[in-house]
């Protein structure tokens, strides 16, 4: 989830002041409020596992999904909202069961449906494109978590590290200021933030895992897990401004919208369950995390 860092103005100039900034704001009750509901949703949904943790993370790129359509505008926002969550839909329970060929196949009509219902050939890419974003984050969790037997443990590590380094990375650059780390797209990201906020994600990282038979290739794999997680951050924000947006969406209080809120997640989930895939294959992806 993205770090609560201040609202950025959409192709604005990135600000001059590089020391640090103000820590406490008037929102951040409710930026800290909206934030811990979300978490504690997420953790009850993991240790319940199976269909409850897979409804959870549907809602969410369900929603995530409404809010990229809604995001790159163009015609017929509802037909493209309406097919690719049908793919979605789909998706869930097959990923959940590890029946990753038919999720993926139920991801791909969806994409193809929301593009063809743009009606026009430039925004069509963009349509679909939004499915397989808001698909692979989904059947990345599922398929994560549904890995037997530590796919609860791989589930919580990746929380664990996606949590740690939004966190410290906001606090961290606040804290510590100094260069910018790509004003272009987000001015209010600093070196110091992203330092800081990937090496306490690595940490907290470990101290979510069971026993690994190398904690130093787990603390690498969680620094470059944190990396990715502030990566797709920045991937929405160029989104964002590509689009002249501020923020996804208005739907959480504070925090501007999910999509907002989870693109790090996104990212991080992502490369988790592909490299796990990689190593143990699909249905033993969480030992990918943990054996090195």
């Amino acid at each position: 989830m993205a770090h609560p860092a201040p609202k950025e103005s959409v192709g604005g100039a990135p600000a001059r002041r590089t020391g640090p900034g103000p820590i406490l704001g008037a929102d951040l009750p409710v930026r800290v409020g909206a934030a811990a509901a979300l978490m504690v949703g997420a953790l009850a949904t993991a240790w319940a596992g199976g269909y409850w943790f897979s409804s959870f993370w549907l809602i969410a790129a369900l929603v995530v999904h409404w809010e990229w359509q809604r995001l790159i505008g163009g015609p017929n926002q509802g037909l493209r909202v309406l097919y690719g969550s049908a793919g979605l839909v789909a998706a869930a329970p097959l990923a959940i069961d590890d029946a990753v060929f038919w999720a993926i196949a139920a991801l791909l009509i969806g994409a193809a449906g929301a593009a063809l219902a743009s009606g026009v050939r430039r925004p069509r890419l963009m349509s679909g494109a939004g499915v397989l974003y808001a698909g692979a984050m989904l059947v990345s969790a599922c398929l994560l978590r549904a890995s037997q037997p530590d796919g609860l443990y791989a589930t919580l590590w990746l929380f664990a590290v996606v949590w740690g380094t939004d966190i410290m990375a906001f606090f961290g650059g606040r804290l510590v200021g100094g260069p910018k780390l790509w004003p272009r797209l987000s001015p209010a990201k600093t070196w110091s933030g992203f330092g800081a906020g990937i090496l306490c994600g690595a940490a907290a990282g470990l101290l979510a895992a069971p026993a690994a038979n190398s904690i130093a290739a787990l603390f690498c794999f969680g620094l470059a897990t944190g990396a990715v997680a502030q990566g797709g951050d920045l991937f929405e924000s160029a989104l964002k401004r590509r689009f002249g947006v501020k923020d996804s969406s208005g739907l959480i209080p504070g925090h501007g919208g999910l999509m907002d809120r989870l693109d790090g997640f996104a990212a991080a989930a992502i490369s988790t369950a592909f490299v796990g895939a990689a190593r143990y294959g699909i249905v033993n992806m969480a030992a990918g995390v943990f054996q090195w």
